[in-house]
């Protein structure tokens, strides 16, 4: 059974924002593999290992700090680096491998 009353115009507009807010997101989450790629065959052509440890430290408490300044419960931005950081080594390992057996990264 489904409402029939009428969406308020604020829920309308809000709803809008979210959806371009989660547009944004997705452009910029593109723009940050196609930078993790690059990386990973730079890594890969210097025999460097797919992770950094010490960098992802930094990075989780940068983000960490920065979410804090935000109002945005810094635990979950750890969450989600770790979610991007695990693809993006996944993506390094493939890239690596590729490079070992002379395919190359595409």
């Amino acid at each position: 059974m489904s409402d029939t009353r009428p969406v308020p115009a604020e829920l309308v507009g809000l709803r809008g924002s979210i959806d371009n807010i989660d547009a944004a997101l997705i452009y910029l989450l593109a723009e940050r593999f196609k930078a993790t790629k690059r990386v990973g065959v730079l890594k890969a052509a210097q025999g460097l290992p797919p992770a950094d440890p010490a960098r992802e430290a930094e990075q989780v408490a940068r983000l960490r700090r920065l979410a804090h300044e935000a109002d945005l419960d810094p635990v979950f931005a750890e969450k989600f680096l770790a979610f991007i950081v695990e693809e993006v080594i996944r993506h390094h390992e493939e890239i690596a491998q590729d490079h070992a057996s002379g395919t190359p990264e595409g």
